[in-house]
């Protein structure tokens, strides 16, 4: 009898921690996607910001 409540106890316990352990997995994961999305559209908004104030000419304005 004594092992069957270990047992059961074990299974509840792996249950728990198998729980936390995919709650932080995916939690890292939606952090990677949400900063390769922010990422990307950061370097679309500078391409645009660049184009809009007319930053990818060369008319000599550089100093060089």
């Amino acid at each position: 009898m004594s092992r069957t409540v270990w047992t059961v106890i074990g299974v509840i316990v792996a249950v728990i921690i198998a729980w936390v352990l995919v709650d932080v997995v995916f939690s890292v994961l939606w952090f990677i996607a949400k900063l390769a999305i922010v990422a990307g559209v950061a370097v679309v908004v500078f391409f645009v910001l660049r184009i809009a104030v007319g930053g990818g000419r060369d008319d000599g304005a550089s100093g060089r």
